[in-house]
């Protein structure tokens, strides 16, 4: 393909700081009320009073919806819309990690296409461009506040339904890393390791183009330089800020790139179990990209290079098995269990779980398409 089109939300507000400065951005869209969507953690924790200070403050009308799961579901999204529409809201304010961020993006087309949430998965299946968002990022891994993607458990097929539709893009994307500091060390890796395989997959997938290559390196470089400092530290904002650059860089290389097997498979996992979705993403990332590296190893040498390999004089081989121990290094070091035994997974699950991968819709985006055997191997090679 020739032409590349390039997503991104309109205003992007970033840095130590910045959420006492969205107020004036709020104010100009010149819309009535907001429905906030968040979460009972982000509620009790305080994290989500810090904005509702800062829309006081300016004088900003809102409800607030807390009801999100951690993996948010069908009824999440109706039940979120239902309330928009009793207390007549006519925008959204998210507030969270990707969950609070999905939930809101799904609403917000909920709220000016109709219909149920499940008719939406897929790609660009929507007509009406959602209701505008403001996204209130807290975690350095999903980025959700930045992409056209989201994700809504489907709770009777225990399914990860994948949305791609550039009608759900947020209109103001907020990364604050003050919000971040608080966060436990295991969510901190978790989310950090999300980010990375964001970077890593928009880099291999033959969707990849020079701006996206650019973005996802410079991502790679700033994580591999920084997770392992906030997860020892959460309170080192330093590092804290470097990785909210991570984290919206690597969100606009897949953004526009696309993602591959790693997500395919982790969100079977989270659909299933229930488990933490960076988790899944950093156990599954080196084996994948092992097999990956037996048909595009020329893709590993500039990740090779972000992450600090001298490649003169290297094989492409020698760069993608630099990357692969890399990233099994980062993992240990930032505290990811090795094996999914330790989550509850069943081998049982296997068969489902490979067969729902290959459907899922960043599964097209890997360099090459596994059969089901090769899937349920990779699977197995974590269990």
């Amino acid at each position: 393909m020739s032409t590349h089109v390039f997503y991104v939300p309109s205003i992007n507000i970033m840095g130590k700081g910045c959420l006492q400065e969205i107020g004036p951005y709020i104010q100009e869209l010149n819309l009535k009320k907001a429905l906030v969507v968040t979460d009972k953690f982000l509620m009790k924790s305080g994290i989500a009073g810090k904005l509702l200070a800062v829309l006081d403050a300016a004088g900003i009308e809102y409800v607030v919806y807390d009801e999100v799961k951690p993996n948010p579901t069908c009824k999440n999204v109706h039940d979120g819309a239902d309330f928009l529409r009793a207390n007549q809201c006519d925008y959204l304010i998210s507030i969270g990690g990707g969950s609070p961020q999905d939930t809101a993006k799904g609403i917000g087309i909920i709220a000016t296409n109709g219909g149920h949430i499940k008719e939406y998965e897929g790609v660009h299946k929507s007509k009406n461009k959602a209701l505008p968002i403001v996204a209130v990022n807290t975690t350095a891994g999903t980025s959700a506040e930045v992409t056209i993607n989201y994700v809504i458990t489907d709770e009777e097929r225990k399914v990860k339904m994948v949305m791609v539709d550039k009608n759900s893009l947020a209109t103001i994307s907020v990364n604050d890393p003050q919000l971040m500091v608080d966060k436990p060390a295991d969510l901190t890796a978790a989310t950090g390791m999300d980010a990375l395989t964001h970077a890593i997959e928009a880099l291999v997938t033959p969707g990849a183009y020079p701006v996206t290559d650019a973005t996802a390196l410079a991502a790679v470089e700033l994580i591999f330089a920084n997770l392992a400092r906030t997860v020892k530290n959460g309170h080192d904002i330093e590092a804290r800020e470097q990785m909210v650059y991570a984290i919206f860089l690597g969100g606009l290389a897949f953004n526009n790139a696309g993602l591959g097997y790693v997500h395919a498979m982790a969100h079977q996992l989270g659909g299933v179990y229930d488990l933490p979705h960076g988790v899944c993403n950093a156990m599954l990332l080196p084996f994948v990209e092992e097999e990956n590296a037996k048909h595009v190893p020329e893709k590993f040498r500039a990740i090779a290079k972000a992450i600090g390999l001298q490649v003169e004089g290297k094989s492409d081989k020698e760069c993608a098995d630099f990357v692969i121990e890399s990233i099994k290094a980062l993992s240990k070091e930032v505290g990811i269990p090795a094996k999914l035994s330790e989550l509850g997974v069943d081998e049982v699950d296997l068969d489902l779980l490979s067969e729902n991968a290959m459907k899922d819709a960043c599964a097209p985006g890997n360099p090459f398409i596994p059969t089901k055997e090769e899937v349920i191997a990779l699977f197995k090679k974590i269990l």
